[in-house]
């Protein structure tokens, strides 16, 4: 998973947090062919390592059929055990020196950091791949955002790519795009009648 040029960011699809094993890989690989994908994340909501484990076997076959990347959220070992490209973590940078010793050099490994810059910095330190900000928008609770000045501010200052997820919309895609690496595509598209069209409308904002 590697940085392009700031004018030209990429799609990071997240899966669902259920899906049906039976028919969610066409689904997946209907979308992932129609707009072309950077890195895949398998994030479901289960912690059933066997539900796991299938799960990450079916989206690894579409995924490497097409010569994305699939990396799985917050299970380090089951990414070592079942070979993937590597892991998400949703701690910031806490376990990125271990999961970086145990999956090796090679992987991949992300860290979600929130609204923190200074999350941000110390899991870029501890030597994570990518690191995601977000969510950028909301309409539930009063969480923080993540907001257009710190990806601006990382984008100048710091040479890790950046991810935005989280609430993301056409407007803030179009917004975000001069100052993000990659956008984490999810729930906006699942929930969507056609997730297909609705990834590849969200391509089209991204190049303006």
């Amino acid at each position: 998973m590697t940085t392009q040029d700031r004018d030209a960011p990429q799609i990071y699809l997240v899966t669902p947090p259920e899906f049906d094993l039976g028919s969610f890989p066409d689904q997946l690989a209907r979308v992932m062919e129609s707009t072309e994908v950077a890195c895949l994340r398998l994030s479901l909501a289960t912690r059933d390592e066997d539900r796991l484990m299938r799960a990450a076997d079916a989206v690894r076959e579409v995924a490497h059929r097409i010569d994305v990347a699939l990396v799985i959220d917050t299970h380090v070992v089951l990414a070592e055990r079942l070979g993937l490209d590597g892991v998400h973590l949703p701690d910031g940078a806490r376990s990125v020196r271990s999961a970086r010793k145990t999956l090796g050099p090679d992987a991949i490994v992300g860290a979600a950091c929130g609204t923190s810059r200074h999350d941000g910095m110390s899991a870029g330190e501890a030597g994570a791949d990518y690191v995601a900000f977000g969510p950028v928008s909301g309409v539930l609770g009063d969480g923080d955002l993540a907001e257009a000045e710190l990806f601006a501010w990382w984008s100048e200052m710091i040479e890790i790519p950046v991810v935005a997820e989280g609430g993301l919309t056409s407007a803030l895609v179009t917004q975000l795009s001069p100052v993000t690496d990659f956008f984490a595509f999810g729930e906006e598209i699942w929930t969507a009648e056609d997730p297909a069209a609705t990834l590849a409308a969200f391509d089209r904002a991204m190049r303006g």
